[in-house]
């Protein structure tokens, strides 16, 4: 049984975005939810409003080449104490900026789906912020790789993230090297094994994707010398990567059953192809997506729909989304108001439905704090596999507690614009149940807002 006219809204505010903001409903309500998902999955204008646009120009960090975000964190051999601080600060200004900017994106960007989706991949392609060369690079690796194919093709994503030096570098690749090879010296001895079981595990194939030991094996010696810019290896080249072509092993290898010639980087690239266009790949990153819009459990037949769009379009991320809502399994019943959100979501949907906007600095680093209190610190997940996004992750007496706390604290987060309840529940609307309007009607003025905020209904999407 699909979910009612009045429920679609809702619904469609909940999935394709990260909450409803003051107006929504009224615009989808005259434009029809069908234009809105199209608006959102192909968007026909892709800039940010001007307001944001000047906002996310001031973070100048954001702009910069990887190459000269190195520079920037580069130390000579005895650095001296001021050295290191201008590299330490410099480090925390590249962070300090990409909170910043996904955290603005985020409230206030139109793009919506865009910003669902960034967070998706993100989680996806995981890289931890805190492994040192890595901070350097992850405001670009957000913005180059994962934002600029978010919804584009999956091998272009494939290929953003493989060769950025954020992944190379949080992975070990940057180090992985034939052991035979004239460049296998100093900390370059041998090979390092790690990315390529991660590429193909979490990444394309999925943990029962079909590969074996020797694919893992055959993966990683293709990988040989993809490496990045850093002391022992200066570079000119502005993205950062670098093939040491002294370090590679240029024998003929078998991946997945078929041959890939010893030709340096070509070779990498005919082994991204084999793993992007698998059909275990498709499934993977099939069940994925509808595990995060639809269920944590998600329907198998809407799972095999996907992976055959997936395959039919070449990793059309754009097309496959559109197969996902425009299924029957998506506008389910049974599904609807039964996503737990993470914490991120959580957060993001309860300041969208303030309506907060235009938020200081200030703010922007108290809602990071409040991300710290929640356990799901913006790119602070030191495993590969990155956040979880089911309820089994999330869900607990403590978490409940510490969500209720946090409603309160985020109604008073923009000071002196405390929320009005009667726009805050004409933006929910039947988003809360009728248990939840009558505990809210009941209660005092000044604490409706926070009630609302914190209820049972508001944690689920």
């Amino acid at each position: 049984m699909p979910v009612d006219a009045d429920q679609k809204i809702t619904h469609v505010l909940d999935r394709l975005s990260l909450g409803a903001r003051p107006g929504d409903r009224a615009k989808i309500n005259k434009t029809g939810i069908d234009a809105y998902i199209q608006s959102q999955v192909k968007p026909a204008n892709e800039t940010e409003p001007n307001a944001l646009a000047e906002r996310l120009k001031g973070l100048s960090t954001l702009s910069l080449s990887p190459l000269a975000l190195f520079k920037g964190a580069a130390l000579p051999k005895n650095p001296s104490e001021a050295q290191k601080k201008k590299a330490s600060d410099w480090r925390q200004q590249v962070i300090k900026e990409t909170e910043q900017a996904r955290l603005l994106r985020a409230m206030e960007s139109p793009h919506q789906l865009r910003e669902m989706m960034v967070d998706f991949w993100f989680n996806h392609f995981n890289v931890f912020v805190h492994k040192d060369l890595t901070a350097v690079w992850l405001g670009h690796y957000e913005q180059s790789a994962i934002r600029a194919h978010a919804l584009g093709k999956f091998r272009d994503l494939l290929g953003a993230t493989v060769k950025h030096p954020a992944m190379l570098f949080y992975l070990d690749n940057w180090r992985n090297t034939d052991p035979n090879s004239v460049g296998a010296k100093g900390p370059f001895k041998g090979l390092n094994e790690n990315y390529a079981r991660e590429l193909m595990e979490l990444h394309t194939l999925g943990a029962n994707g079909g590969y074996s030991q020797a694919d893992v094996e055959s993966l990683t010696k293709t990988l040989t010398g993809w490496s990045v810019v850093h002391n022992q290896q200066p570079s000119t080249e502005e993205n950062g990567f670098v093939f040491a072509a002294d370090r590679h092993d240029s024998s003929i290898k078998k991946l997945l059953g078929k041959t890939l010639l010893g030709q340096g980087v070509e070779e990498g690239d005919r082994a991204l192809d084999l793993l992007a266009s698998h059909p275990a790949t498709a499934r993977h990153i099939s069940y994925k997506l509808a595990q995060f819009f639809v269920a944590d459990e998600p329907p198998t037949t809407l799972v095999s729909r996907l992976a055959e769009q997936f395959l039919a379009t070449q990793g059309d991320i754009a097309e496959t989304l559109l197969a996902l809502f425009e299924s029957s399994e998506f506008w389910e019943a049974a599904y609807y108001q039964r996503k737990f959100k993470t914490p991120y979501q959580y957060l993001l949907s309860m300041v969208r439905a303030m309506g907060v906007s235009a938020p200081s600095p200030e703010v922007l680093t108290r809602l990071g704090g409040l991300m710290n209190q929640l356990g799901m610190p913006l790119y602070r997940c030191q495993t590969p596999n990155g956040y979880a996004q089911t309820e089994v992750a999330w869900l607990s007496p403590d978490v409940m507690m510490r969500r209720v706390s946090m409603a309160i604290a985020t109604t008073n987060i923009v000071r002196g614009n405390k929320p009005d309840p009667a726009v805050l529940l004409t933006t929910l609307e039947n988003q809360l149940t009728a248990a939840d309007r009558g505990l809210i009607d009941d209660a005092p003025k000044p604490l409706q807002a926070a009630l609302m905020l914190g209820s049972p209904s508001m944690m689920y999407r």
